[in-house]
């Protein structure tokens, strides 16, 4: 149910500082190569904290915020198709996480043109740092965000970074790898500050929640990201600060073997992200059957799971007293279908939970999400330890 979020997970953002991967148009001659003449050493540096070989430099330009603009509108228009976009949206009209006049690929286009100041092309295997706005090229100030994009770079030379995110077996599994990915180039930016004054995470683990709390404190500034739905805004801030602690734990457990092991052995879940513990047990989500409705003459918009990152949302928009009822999820399920000839939308939805204490728990709690999203009619039902509903 994430095809647009899936493709832009091609395009890999960080925040106020972050990545856009693939091909990027508008590219202008770069216009401070002071910045880009410490590419080299900041990659010797990399590979001293991770150990893993560095090439000597790395390809770098600048490009503009209009170019940027342009290229994402081109390439979502290139990955996915309109019908396929109006089906995520849906769903997630449906579901409660964004209200009636939500614009998907509008808003997702303007989030990601303001928030990006640099990106590593996977293509070109190139680093682009966005212009500032009064026209100049980037400056030292911007030295941490060419640390997290050479991060992005010296994955990509060791585990192909676009075939890593491709070969996501669900959307749930690719947005794990994205945090994987965005995760390791924070820490590591982190880590690369820390590594310049003599000590490092892994010697003061209690600076892991000091960076972590900067990394997702409020934007402030940024008027689409200030009024974009909850939603969008933590699902662009997870890679980063949910990627991040699970590097930290990985690193902890792992040592130097934890920044191979995340790609050799990626995470199959974003609740195995949220909860390390279930990526070192192995610990899977499940997949509850939707429950049974009359669906002639309705077909099938879009299919897929709803995680414990939704659930937690819907939790804290509607029901945020029983927001920690969240990490009581063991798996979710959501059907989208639509009547041929009234265009009226049906869902069919199914999750389940640790105990049957929690998910009559859950129970409750949707019912005031449905009273919250202003459902017109629902059937919902606990059987067990699965809360189901056909809206």
């Amino acid at each position: 149910m994430r095809r647009l979020s899936h493709a832009v997970l091609l395009f890999a953002f960080w925040m106020n500082g972050a990545a856009v991967a693939q091909e990027a148009v508008g590219a202008k001659p770069s216009q401070s190569p002071q910045l880009f003449e410490e590419i080299g050493e900041i990659l010797g540096d990399l590979s001293k904290i991770t150990g893993l070989p560095a090439p000597k430099t790395v390809a770098s330009d600048t490009i503009s915020k209009d170019g940027l603009k342009k290229f994402l509108e081109d390439r979502i228009k290139e990955l996915v198709k309109p019908e396929e976009i109006r089906a995520e949206e849906t769903t997630l009209k449906k579901l409660g996480l964004v209200p009636a006049d939500f614009d998907l690929k509008k808003m997702t286009v303007d989030l990601l043109t303001e928030q990006a100041a640099a990106f590593y092309d996977y293509q070109k295997k190139k680093l682009f740092v966005i212009e500032s706005g009064n026209g100049g090229g980037p400056d030292f100030t911007q030295r941490p965000v060419l640390v997290h994009e050479l991060a992005h770079a010296l994955a990509d030379v060791h585990f192909n970074l676009e075939k890593y995110i491709l070969k996501g077996k669900n959307d749930d599994a690719a947005v794990a790898r994205q945090a994987v990915m965005e995760g390791q180039a924070t820490w590591l930016m982190s880590e690369y500050m820390l590594f310049k004054m003599g000590t490092s995470l892994r010697k003061a683990p209690e600076m892991a929640d000091a960076f972590n709390q900067v990394g997702g404190a409020a934007q402030g500034g940024f008027p689409v990201f200030d009024s974009s739905p909850l939603y969008l805004r933590e699902s662009l801030l997870f890679p980063y600060t949910k990627g991040f602690a699970f590097q930290q734990a990985v690193i902890q457990k792992y040592g130097d073997r934890g920044f191979r092991e995340v790609f050799t052995n990626p995470p199959a879940s974003v609740q195995q992200i949220l909860h390390p513990e279930k990526y070192f047990a192995k610990v899977v989500p499940t997949k509850p059957k939707l429950p049974k409705a009359k669906t002639k003459g309705y077909e099938g918009l879009i299919e897929g799971g709803v995680g414990e990152l939704e659930h937690q949302i819907l939790l804290r928009l509607y029901a945020e007293d029983q927001v920690e009822l969240a990490t009581k999820w063991r798996g979710g399920q959501v059907k989208i279908l639509e009547n041929r000839k009234t265009k009226e939308v049906l869902m069919l939805y199914a999750s389940e939970w640790e105990t049957e204490a929690d998910a009559k728990a859950f129970y409750d709690a949707y019912q005031r999400i449905l009273k919250g999203k202003k459902q017109e009619k629902a059937e919902v039902r606990v059987d067990g330890r699965v809360v189901t509903s056909v809206e």
